[in-house]
């Protein structure tokens, strides 16, 4: 049946809505295929709604060629799973939270491990059984502080979620590559470029954890690649540690008192005109920058605690995240200094009086560029001193080490493959090997082999399904609209019908009955009353791939035909047209 404009539920705008900050998101809404009903929350029109299961039949595909079967679990979830395996408190404010008449606690669920383990548990008993990979298309629900950019950073989206069940860890193994040789598949079918990357699996747990991150510029996510092959979210990026330094026979620590020099560059430029050193001159890498940070733990306690790093790098407030996760980590406050009178002297901050057994009882951390024997340039605590040749693992200790730092082009891959190049990335995908972290917390054992019990081991694979959808939006688009691929546009031609008399609809009619013929799928812009400039305006801005215009020359029966994709527009006879659309 012919999809005709003047039927369809659709409204486009000629400007951009005001509150819309990427061009996915300005371009979604003026093309009619979704619309916002609150902050990150949007509604999906028929449009929207054809994009959406072209991608989704793409990876239902792979899905089910790597073996997994799809079932559909609730996005309504009772609270004691969650509190089973400790996430209904780890998640903090990161979820919804409701309650039924009954006063019974439920949460609208951000990801579903829990509700899986426990279907296979109700079903499954023995290693005969396994292993089994189940997945979902579903809603999933997350409150975001701030949500953003469209459907790039909602508090509704629609993702794919999978699970593996196995037996043994040789099984997760295995189910783990299927898994994540179906998402390079799917990625290829989308056309979308990847960069697999190591990553942090953060409250989802598990020994093994990489994502998929396309590349893009506004992308929310930094990641770091070299030549040779290393690729890792900077949250898991693992600093080289040098080689600890002698610490016999170092010079004893020298005071440098200064009037005013509370920063870094401050610092060096003093310590250079004062205490000149041979060889080269100091540099923001010889200090040691001490940064006091607030951690707010799960019952709600505070902590403050000191990062220890070389004055030529910055705390990366994500990479602190997950260094002292589950707790949230800010700078600290002017409160936290107060109730710390005496210890914190800013702009002067040394090790000396930090740490867990000190008097001050301050937790001391450093960057694992710090190692015994290595001498530094820091504070003395005290308001215009600072000291030279402050020798760790003499002079002062850690009491432990935070990977906490930026990670910077340039830094060298852990692995020895090279300098780091630095890029921005959005995820699209994301695959774990969660081990049995949640099979434990909720009694998924099976009988193995010897009829003895054994704990099933688990792996968890997402893709964002809205996601990837606004990122084709963001790639494929010109100054004038929307230009879908050709595998996840929301029809294969658009046919327009322009002019007063009825030759060029006539015409229009005939054309889209002999495309329907040939198995294309068709919207018809047959609105009678609306201007020629409007309707192919709006080809233009709804994107698909290929365009039919009937006007001018339809009396001599020939239409303009336009390939979006590259641009060109040309005059075809009607006879000619149908091996001119396949060509395309």
């Amino acid at each position: 049946m012919v999809t005709r404009l003047s039927h369809l539920f659709l409204r486009t705008l000629r400007d951009d809505p005001s509150d819309a900050e990427v061009t996915s998101a300005k371009l979604l809404v003026r093309a009619g295929y979704i619309r916002r009903q609150a902050p990150g929350i949007f509604a999906w029109l028929p449009l929207g709604l054809r994009v959406r299961a072209r991608i989704e039949g793409i990876i239902r595909d792979e899905m089910v060629a790597a073996g997994a079967q799809e079932v559909l679990l609730p996005a309504l979830a009772p609270r004691e799973p969650y509190e089973a395996t400790n996430r209904w408190t780890e998640y903090g404010d990161g979820i919804f939270r409701l309650k039924d008449r009954k006063d019974a606690d439920y949460l609208l669920a951000p990801t579903h491990e829990e509700l899986f383990a426990l279907l296979v548990k109700d079903l499954y008993s023995s290693y005969k059984d396994l292993p089994v990979t189940l997945f979902q298309i579903q809603d999933k629900y997350r409150d975001e502080a701030r949500p953003r950019a469209g459907l790039l950073r909602g508090r509704e989206f629609t993702m794919k979620d999978a699970y593996s069940f196995d037996i043994d860890d040789a099984g997760l193994d295995r189910s783990y590559q299927t898994m994540r040789d179906a998402y390079e598949r799917i990625f290829a079918r989308l056309g979308l470029e990847y960069a697999i990357v190591k990553a942090d699996a953060g409250a989802m747990g598990g020994s093994k954890s990489e994502e998929f991150l396309h590349p893009i510029a506004v992308g929310e996510d930094t990641f770091v690649r070299s030549a040779g092959g290393y690729a890792a979210n900077v949250e898991a990026y693992v600093t080289p540690v040098p080689d600890a330094l002698p610490i016999e026979g170092k010079p004893e620590p020298v005071l440098l008192p200064a009037a005013d020099t509370p920063t870094i560059d401050t610092l060096v430029a003093h310590a250079n005109a004062v205490a000149p050193r041979d060889g080269a001159p100091w540099t923001a890498a010889d200090t040691l920058k001490n940064v006091v940070l607030a951690l707010t733990h799960l019952d709600g306690t505070r902590e403050v605690v000191v990062v220890g790093l070389p004055g030529d790098r910055e705390v990366d407030l994500k990479r602190a995240e997950v260094a002292f996760a589950p707790a949230e980590v800010e700078p600290a406050g002017d409160d936290d200094f107060k109730r710390h009178p005496g210890v914190f002297v800013k702009g002067y901050i040394g090790p000396q009086v930090l740490g867990a057994e000190s008097p001050s009882g301050i937790r001391y951390v450093v960057d694992p560029r710090v190692v015994d024997g290595t001498a530094w340039i820091t504070g003395a605590n005290e308001r215009g001193v600072h000291v030279s040749g402050l020798v760790m693992g003499r002079d002062f200790t850690a009491d432990g080490v935070a990977e906490v730092s930026d990670v910077r082009a340039g830094d060298p891959a852990p692995d020895g493959s090279g300098p780091l190049e630095t890029a921005r990335g959005m995820e699209i995908g994301h695959v774990f090997q969660l081990g049995r972290k949640y099979a434990e917390a909720l009694g998924l054992k099976v009988q193995d082999e010897n009829g003895k019990l054994a704990t099933v081991t688990m792996g968890s694979y997402g893709i964002g399904v809205t996601r990837i959808l606004a990122i084709l939006a963001e790639a494929h688009n010109d100054e004038k609209g929307l230009v879908w691929p050709k595998n996840v546009a929301p029809f294969d031609v658009h046919v327009v019908a322009t002019g007063k008399d009825s030759v060029a609809y006539d015409l229009a009619t005939d054309i889209v009955a002999q495309l329907e013929g040939e198995r294309f799928e068709v919207v018809y812009d047959d609105r009678p009353k609306v201007s020629p400039g409007v309707k192919l305006r709006d080809a233009e801005l709804l994107g698909m791939p290929i365009v039919v215009v009937a006007g001018r020359n339809a009396a001599d029966g020939v239409v303009e035909l336009w390939d979006r994709s590259s641009g060109e527009r040309s005059d075809v006879p009607v006879a000619e047209l149908l091996d001119a659309v396949r060509a395309i």
